[in-house]
């Protein structure tokens, strides 16, 4: 049965018992921002197992594509080299929500694989938690399950959690015995061949654990079950290997074909070949999903698999772009579940092609690089963590590709090396805070700041009197006063002055108190909560008491119109260019600004017109902006757009122009479109 039959198969069974059949969502997850990437079936659920997202339905059904690229059976180095280890995978779920529980879970897994799908009754072992008697009853109340194939087994490998805490239980696995040949391991499922291999994970969803490892009961036990596609199509089609189900084949041969080998004829090639036909599922997935290679975030992942599928090409004699061939296979072949592949195709395969060409032009330097330090520590047989850095940095090798040339020619990397040049890398492009940085202001001053918190009023205010909280020096060292001609900082109850954030720049203007006056240089944030306004005393001595602050108006108002215009690009590169289209960073100045994005290649002369204009049209239009505070699931529900990376409260700040931007955002904004006047693109300029 191939691939798309059992798929299908599954779904209609589990329909045909009355659940819901949910499409799989997006690799990317829309409701965890704990996850990179959907790991599990369960992920788009998880609000309904925590009650948070009532739907309309309580049994639901689906076939999720998942991306592991780390843990316990995700190490990149075992993908291709194992029969099982894969980075894309799906996986085929049936899920109650307070609906049905053990009973019906256990019977449905059960009737499916023997009666549906024909499997080898005397072939299937199933283990249990060793203090689940339930399950063990429902088991052995079954027809033709053999009682000497349940196993109990501990806490490890049978119970299963969200997290520390929340919803827990019980869980029960299904493991097809490939036989003997495999290996004679007496302990079955709880031994250690790769004879029994784990096809179905039944979860029993029926405890809440607290803060303190007690679990109490759930009022109402839910159901979260997982079958790897990959997994149980190996089985129905005769092979140990899921790498010789047709999901990976046709990518396999198509390779093999352009490299001029055949599949089977040597090791070596083999597991290239394998990674290739993993690796490229995967890109071609996650690029769908809107990810752009970078080297940052998710980003950075699809980069790292599809340099790490380039050099094990070049292993095989590939040196022209191939990547994107075997994409088009990945297409074809699932484009009728996955109708985004087809609809995307050739922005895919565009993009997919540019990140090989790109990798091109420095692989061949990076490997000499390599070659000459193996010709260098020929006795350590250690790459140094500096030349690992160097290869990342400059050349674009992943730390784990580096990992893998080496490890062929019998060396190893520095790998701890390596993540302190990182490290160092990170302290240095953390720009030091206005002089100091941010290291030592942490650790001076980080209580004080988190004791005097300030409270934001400038969006409806310019001016305000408020309360000196504590004076510092220019070192960020408290004191009394600041003299005149000094430079220092002030921390206030209230300000109307805005702390550099989300790209816009800090406030500047002036202040009054009883005994001095002089000039905000700027405004900034480095610990979230308290404003520290750089300050230059002109006249008189400054001291705890009350203050008058004022912002310079006219450039709040220039800083506004460029704030509004970054919203109005950011949604016309969306609809221009496609919404892959990310903001990764901007700068919002007064007299400009810059607007940092995700994309595979420069924009062309047309482009640049088309955005220009429609964000001229907005102008234009005079649209009146929306402005709302609301909860994050509610944003959600808007189609705002939040920033990556950016840390959210419960509450949330839309900024919407109607029928054309709507994001996330705390910064200053225009009343409406018209005040922006004229905007036009002065330059455009790739980075790295």
């Amino acid at each position: 049965m191939k691939s798309a039959d059992i798929r299908n198969t599954f779904l209609h069974y589990f329909q045909s018992k009355g659940h819901t059949s949910v499409a799989s969502s997006s690799l990317i997850p829309s409701n965890d921002p704990t996850l990179f990437f959907v790991n599990a079936g369960m992920v788009q659920f998880k609000d309904c197992f925590l009650g948070n997202d009532k739907r309309n339905y309580t049994r639901a059904t689906s076939a999720q594509k998942c991306l592991r690229v780390s843990g316990k059976h995700n190490d990149l180095e075992n993908v291709g080299v194992t029969p099982r280890h894969h980075t894309l995978f799906e996986m085929l779920g049936n899920f109650s929500f307070g609906d049905y529980f053990k009973e019906e879970a256990i019977t449905f897994a059960w009737e499916f694989l023997t009666q549906i799908l024909k499997v080898d009754k005397s072939k299937l072992w199933i283990t249990i938690y060793e203090k689940d008697d339930e399950a063990e009853k429902i088991w052995k109340a079954i027809p033709d399950v053999d009682h000497n194939k349940i196993q109990r087994l501990g806490e490890k490998d049978n119970f299963w959690s969200m997290g520390d805490t929340g919803p827990c239980g019980p869980c029960t696995e299904i493991h097809y015995d490939h036989g003997p040949e495999f290996g004679d391991d007496p302990n079955g499922p709880a031994g250690e061949t790769d004879r029994y291999v784990e096809i179905w994970n039944l979860v029993f969803m029926q405890y809440n654990r607290d803060a303190q490892g007690t679990l109490h009961p759930l009022p109402n036990p839910s159901i979260d079950t997982g079958m790897g596609l990959e997994r149980i199509a190996a089985i129905l089609q005769g092979v140990y290997s899921n790498y010789d189900t047709d999901a990976f084949q046709a990518i396999i041969q198509q390779t093999a074909q352009l490299a001029h080998i055949q599949y089977g004829a040597s090791a070596e090639s083999d597991v290239a070949l394998r990674v290739i036909a993993d690796h490229v599922r995967a890109v071609t997935f996650l690029v769908a999903d809107g990810v752009m290679p970078s080297n940052e975030g998710r980003g950075y992942v699809l980069r790292r698999i599809a340099r790490r599928a380039i050099r094990y090409g070049v292993r095989i004699n590939l040196k022209e772009p191939f990547l994107y061939k075997a994409a088009q296979t990945v297409i074809a072949q699932f484009s009728s579940l996955y109708p985004e592949l087809e609809e995307r195709k050739a922005f895919l395969l565009e993009v997919i092609k540019g990140e090989e060409e790109r990798f091109a032009q420095t692989l061949e330097r990076g490997l000499q690089i390599l070659e000459e330090s193996f010709a260098q520590n020929k006795e350590s047989k250690t790459i140094s963590g500096d030349t690992v850095f160097t290869l990342h940095d400059t050349f674009g090798f992943p730390m784990d590709l580096t990992g893998l040339i080496a490890q062929e020619r019998g060396f190893t990397i520095d790998e701890e090396g390596f993540h302190a040049r990182m490290a160092q890398q990170k302290a240095a492009g953390r720009a030091n805070w206005k002089g100091s940085g941010q290291e030592s202001i942490s650790s001076s001053i980080h209580e004080l700041a988190k004791e005097n918190p300030t409270t934001f009023i400038g969006y409806e205010n310019l001016s305000y009197t408020s309360t000196i909280q504590q004076i510092l020096d220019i070192n960020h060292q408290p004191v009394s006063t600041l003299d005149q001609g000094s430079k220092g900082y002030v921390l206030v109850q209230q300000t109307p002055f805005y702390a550099e954030g989300g790209g816009q720049v800090g406030d500047t203007g002036i202040f009054k108190t009883e005994r001095a006056q002089g000039i905000i240089l700027d405004t900034q944030k480095p610990l979230g909560t308290s404003f520290f306004h750089h300050v230059q005393v002109e006249h008189g001595s400054l001291s705890v008491s009350s203050i008058e602050l004022m912002v310079n108006a006219q450039s709040r108002a220039n800083i506004r119109r460029n704030h509004t215009a970054t919203h109005l690009l950011h949604a016309a590169l969306r609809n221009i260019l496609g919404t892959h289209v990310a903001q990764k960073g901007s700068l919002v100045q007064a007299d400009r600004l810059r607007f940092d994005f995700s994309h595979h290649k420069p924009l062309t002369n047309e482009e640049k017109s088309a955005i220009q204009s429609l964000v001229q049209k907005e102008i234009f239009h005079n649209i009146s902006l929306n402005v709302e505070e609301c909860t994050q699931d509610e944003a959600k529900s808007k189609g705002a757009l939040a920033l990556f990376g950016e840390k959210y409260g419960d509450t949330v700040r839309v900024v919407s122009v109607p029928g054309f931007s709507t994001e996330l955002c705390g910064g200053t904004h225009v009343e409406s479109t018209g005040e922006i006047g004229a905007f036009h693109i002065l330059s455009e300029s790739g980075v790295a």
